[in-house]
């Protein structure tokens, strides 16, 4: 029987998310007021410049490049020449836990978070970077190192699909709540400095940890979250009882209450808004990705190109 790809990835369908990845960029160029939280621009650098060498100034050069203090020195005028980083390499995180295995329209979020991760690996390939990734579920964390190959990608995606592959909602997995710190610690040591850091995920689980390893991984590399959720998770529960929970515990709750529908819902509502006030606090971005719709249609609005703006480092 054919696979779902809506609740389970195979490989060959993350190879053929390739042609999509055409024409998407993870370059600063999103205007004020995008759907990056509705009211931040985002913060990712881009590539940076190389300082390549000093030389006379010659007819045509722009002034603003002029070294003043070697032109006094000299008595000549000189500038300074540099030349954009040819090589940014790329690290993406993807979650696939149990948690992650839910969805109540289109896609699980585990399905939505693979091809998102699928999509950006390729594009990245494509502009020539290097390109790498840290898959993790509820046992296991993996790694692949960033290579500009396609031998690479491949390895990733392969990790991805397998791991998407073990999530069934009767599987009996210990749940670890710190593994996507655990993930984020791997993702450190991994990316070192000036890497493009994209996590997928519903971080679900998240702690005060949680924000201080994301805060040093900013400090030194562009990162990008990816938050996926569920359109569940922003509705209003109706007021009947109803079994909730997840792969991991159910029950069932009476949402005739008020306060007990407040309780369930402003619970998740918190999570997300905490996870966008990160980015009032810490040097990163986040772009949400519903499991309700098409993955490549979401990236291709959100990511929708203006005139680049770069911000100085």
């Amino acid at each position: 029987m054919e696979q779902d790809h809506r609740i389970h990835v195979s490989l060959a369908h993350l190879r053929s998310l390739e042609a999509a990845a055409a024409g998407l960029s993870f370059l600063p160029r999103q205007p004020a007021g995008s759907v990056l939280s509705g009211r931040h621009a985002s913060r990712l650098r881009g590539r940076g410049l190389n300082f390549e060498e000093m030389r006379n100034y010659l007819p045509g050069d722009d002034v603003r490049s002029i070294d003043w203090k070697a032109t006094a020195r000299t008595g000549s005028a000189h500038v300074r020449v540099f030349t954009e980083e040819r090589d940014r390499p790329a690290l993406l995180v993807v979650d696939q836990r149990m948690a992650m295995f839910f969805g109540s329209q289109l896609n699980m979020k585990s399905v939505t978070a693979a091809e998102a991760a699928a999509i950006s690996a390729f594009r990245i390939l494509g502009a020539g970077d290097r390109v790498g990734g840290i898959v993790f579920n509820d046992e296991a964390v993996r790694v692949v190192a960033p290579r500009r190959s396609r031998r690479s990608v491949f390895a990733l995606l392969e990790a991805i699909s397998a791991m998407n592959n073990e999530l069934h909602a009767e599987r009996q997995v210990r749940h670890r709540p710190g593994q996507l710190n655990a993930a984020l610690d791997r993702a450190a040591r991994t990316a070192g400095h000036d890497h493009l850091v994209l996590v997928f995920s519903d971080f679900d689980g998240i702690d005060d940890d949680t924000e201080r390893r994301l805060r040093s991984l900013a400090a030194h590399n562009d990162v990008l979250l990816l938050l996926v959720h569920d359109p569940q998770a922003l509705r209003e529960f109706p007021a009947v009882k109803q079994v909730v929970g997840n792969v991991r515990a159910q029950a069932e709750v009476d949402f005739s209450t008020p306060g007990v529908r407040e309780a369930v819902s402003g619970y998740t509502r918190r999570r997300l808004a905490d996870i966008h006030r990160w980015q009032d606090h810490i040097d990163l971005s986040v772009l949400p990705l519903s499991a309700g719709e098409d993955t490549l249609q979401q990236l291709r609005q959100q990511l929708r190109q203006h005139a680049p703006r770069r911000r100085s480092r």
